[in-house]
């Protein structure tokens, strides 16, 4: 994170990971952020929009889960499939995004919505992107101001700079789990993950050999994320020596666990892939083996 103060107004950003509610309402109105509302409902796809619409950080556009930040589901696909890395970058453009932007994601669902957008745009090459901590819980518990309506932004040009060893597709993750040190580590809740609750997938259980590091355990009571240092002595403690470049990041579409992704490079772990199609998509092909427990 480095800035500059000029009038009580910061203005070089480069916050990379997080970003607290006083030093965004410090941000508002340069002319080199974007704030990214990312509020969703998995049970009520519409909510998110109509939360945004009602109220949200001055300023801020609406980034929506299944439209803005998915593809189209496909008969192979996940739940949510990251789409194409032009088209994305197509519509950052038109969310007023180009290369120089500082980018500010939040929702109210413990960053899980964010951190998603964040590792996107990371994907694409962009380093200039953080997550509100604490959201927009912590935003209007410090008096920050809201805003009705939509937002109107000028269109620019974003390019992309695709990372392509940031993700991992299902067969690749077939292979990489036949080499010991690989780490494979699923987002979701505990209950989720042993396959005795799945409100969402019609298959219970997880990929064998996988490890359970739901992604709510980045967080302490009030939803903001751990101090580093803590997050760094838990995922240790999960990696048990294995590089943490060797960790490929699961939940359930693709989504949750790209918080955990961005847990770790608060903590300075770094190299971690996600396997964007996730358990969702795992189990679309029966052959592929299922564990529960």
């Amino acid at each position: 994170m480095k800035f500059t103060r000029h009038r009580a107004k910061l203005e070089i950003m480069e916050f990379q990971t997080l970003i607290g509610a006083d030093s965004l309402q410090e941000l508002l109105g340069a002319p080199r952020l974007a704030v990214l509302d990312c509020r969703f409902d998995l049970m009520n796809p519409e909510a998110g929009r109509q939360a945004y619409l009602a109220g949200h950080i001055p300023g801020a556009r609406y980034a929506d889960l299944n439209r803005d930040l998915s593809a189209p589901i496909g008969l192979h696909t996940g739940r949510h499939p990251l789409p194409a890395p032009e088209e994305f970058a197509s519509r950052l453009g038109e969310l007023g995004i180009d290369n120089g932007t500082q980018v500010v994601a939040y929702d109210d669902a413990n960053a899980s919505f964010a951190a998603r957008l964040w590792w996107m745009l990371r994907w694409l090459g962009h380093g200039a992107v953080a997550v509100l901590d604490g959201g927009f819980k912590a935003w209007t518990a410090r008096g920050g101001a809201l805003q009705p309506g939509e937002v109107e932004v000028q269109k620019k040009h974003f390019t992309p700079r695709i990372d392509a060893g940031a993700v991992m597709s299902a067969a690749e993750l077939e292979r990489a789990l036949q080499n010991p040190a690989a780490v494979l580590v699923d987002a979701r809740a505990q209950e989720r993950f042993a396959g005795t609750v799945e409100p969402l997938d019609p298959v219970a259980g997880h990929i064998p050999g996988a490890l359970n590091h739901p992604f709510s355990t980045n967080l302490s009571a009030d939803d903001r994320f751990l101090p580093a240092a803590e997050l760094e002595r838990r995922w240790l403690e999960l990696l048990a020596g294995r590089d943490p470049a060797n960790l490929v990041a699961m939940c359930g579409s693709g989504v949750t666990a790209c918080h955990n992704l961005l847990s770790l490079e608060v903590a300075g772990l770094r190299g971690a892939k996600l396997y964007a199609g996730s358990w969702s998509e795992w189990i679309r092909d029966p052959r592929r083996p299922v564990a529960r427990g």
